[in-house]
């Protein structure tokens, strides 16, 4: 089996040939979205070029330092775009950040410790850019639960406040329904590796050449890690952003 794999430019423009597929069921269907596919194209396609060079250069590098930064760097454009899924969650930035920061380091660390990844960039960045994109989307997803409750159980929560309880105690079902809906594309996704489809990094690694047994190896690793990740963040961004929804008076806002 090839060590390494390898796409030559001709066959990737050829590939490309497969967005045409999006811009004319668009186009069929009148849906619009031709403007927007092409502009998700080439911005892919440029952040990802700019992406390589940049990995190139850190690899290179091989700076404990620079690897931290850009760890940092995504989790702070992870948190801002978790953010903005989250318009009224107040402190919704620091909030995600927090969530996310903790959720990674607390992943890296326990991966690092048992020796199944090295600190090193090339292991890490990959692996800190799953768990970081991976908790982003989490948030995102607890953040629209959480204000959809919030407006939804509106009565249900002042009733509860009016009869003594405190805002946790009244929030708590709304908390955990947030909570879950954070965590269950996580867990359903579990469900269905190696049956409906091969993950994306299982995926590669075969096609760059890692027999199939090895690349299973990390892409449970990437399970178990996805799992822990997502129930931190989630858990943690819950129960920090819910008292944003009440005064100092403990009334919902």
């Amino acid at each position: 089996m090839n060590s390494s794999a390898y796409i030559s430019i001709n066959s990737l423009m050829i590939a490309s040939l497969l967005i045409l597929v999006s811009l004319f069921f668009s186009y069929y269907q009148k849906l619009h979205l031709e403007k927007e596919t092409i502009i998700g194209v080439i911005r892919a396609v440029i952040q990802l070029t700019i992406v390589g060079y940049l990995l190139n250069i850190i690899f290179g590098l091989e700076n404990p330092m620079f690897t931290t930064l850009l760890l940092l760097f995504m989790t702070i454009n992870a948190s801002y775009n978790a953010a903005k899924r989250g318009k009224n969650i107040k402190n919704g930035f620091m909030i995600s950040f927090i969530s996310i920061s903790i959720g990674t380091f607390v992943t890296l660390g326990i991966l690092v410790a048992a020796r199944a990844i090295k600190y090193v960039p090339n292991q890490i960045i990959p692996v800190g850019g799953m768990i970081i994109s991976n908790s982003m989307i989490a948030i995102g997803l607890c953040y629209k639960q959480m204000i959809s409750n919030f407006k939804l159980k509106r009565e249900e929560v002042e009733s509860k406040l009016s009869l003594g309880a405190d805002i946790s105690t009244a929030s708590i079902e709304i908390i955990r329904d947030a909570i879950k809906t954070g965590m269950i594309p996580t867990i359903d996704s579990t469900k269905t590796l190696g049956i409906v489809a091969l993950p994306g990094m299982m995926t590669g690694l075969i096609l760059a050449g890692t027999a199939p047994l090895e690349a299973i190896k990390f892409q449970i690793m990437v399970t178990f890690m996805m799992l822990s990740t997502t129930s931190i963040t989630s858990f943690m961004c819950c129960y920090m952003a819910y008292k944003g929804f009440f005064n100092e008076r403990k009334q919902l806002i």
